[in-house]
């Protein structure tokens, strides 16, 4: 009875990821290849059609990990729902069709050549230290920690610290980043526009290799963006505002596309200047990168984009 229930089990499985491909179309259809960002789609994708969580955790333990074990019945009845059944029952009796009895028949014995036993077992033990000494690929996605959304829709640097030698930049990808390492510790920083520079530091667990960032906002840097998107009232509320936000000896750059021209520097009170008048001098504004003192700017780095 046990082996029926996971068979009817991985069907659930199997209908819970076309259901998500339906929102997600991308997604791969074997929900034991999902991770990282296509958890967090699915995570999504739940909370907002039967309003209901799962853990990263749980899918590692149910899903990733095949275990013999069924889930916890109102679990079951959650993801039934989110496939379209009222419950686990329901879905059951809606499948009971594909469910066929599988006989097992058992192979005719043989006997094995003495010298292939060593082989096979040297083989076996190579494989095992590689998997335990070797190299191992860990996913690190980034989510606003406020909204608790991923971050997905603006440039993320990290730079991996490597002790005794030259930082590396990793690429990221939809908001997340794959780091391969055979070390138990790992130093990266993560820099983006609107969210605070912050470096990471991570004793590595064999058994997690996928973990969400959390970053929190650089309130100063969307100010600043805003300001120069909007119109010019309260142009004098602004100027205080813009004044405390930054270091009296502040440093601001303005980075051109074109390479005869390069950057161009501004104090404070120039930047500021420039930002509040009427003419709107300066549009549009992207910021490229912040340098904080304390808990005011001391160095600014923008781009102004093109309308």
């Amino acid at each position: 009875m046990q082996d029926q229930e996971i068979i009817y089990f991985s069907l659930l499985k199997k209908e819970i990821a076309a259901k998500l491909q339906q929102s997600v179309p991308g997604i791969s259809s074997i929900i034991e290849d999902w991770k990282g960002q296509d958890i967090v789609h699915f995570q999504e994708d739940l909370s907002h059609k039967v309003n209901g969580r799962i853990s990263e955790k749980w899918f590692y333990s149910h899903i990733k990990l095949n275990s013999d074990k069924l889930p916890r019945i109102d679990i079951l009845n959650l993801l039934s729902n989110y496939v379209g059944c009222k419950d686990w029952v329901d879905f059951k009796q809606n499948n009971r069709g594909k469910i066929t009895e599988e006989k097992t028949v058992l192979p005719k014995k043989f006997s094995i050549p003495r010298w292939v036993i060593p082989s096979v077992a040297s083989v076996l033990v190579i494989f095992l230290l590689y998997k335990i000494l070797g190299p191992r690929t860990y996913h690190f996605c980034f989510v606003d920690a406020d909204k608790k959304t991923p971050i997905t829709d603006q440039p993320i640097q990290v730079i991996l610290l490597n002790e005794g030698e030259s930082p590396a930049y990793i690429p990221s990808k939809n908001g997340c980043v794959a780091i391969s390492t055979s070390k138990d510790k790992i130093r990266f920083i993560v820099r983006t526009p609107y969210y605070r520079i912050d470096t990471i530091t991570r004793i590595l667990n064999s058994y997690q290799d996928n973990e969400s960032i959390h970053l929190q906002t650089n309130d100063y840097a969307l100010m600043i963006h805003y300001f120069s998107k909007a119109r010019k009232a309260d142009w004098e509320k602004r100027r205080r505002q813009l004044d405390y936000m930054f270091t009296e000896n502040a440093q601001i750059y303005q980075v051109y596309e074109n390479e005869n021209v390069g950057m161009e520097l501004f104090n404070k009170h120039e930047f500021i200047n420039k930002l509040t008048m009427p003419l709107q001098s300066l549009k549009n504004i992207e910021i490229v990168e912040t340098i904080y003192t304390g808990s005011r700017i001391s160095t600014l780095k923008f781009r102004q984009m093109q309308n």
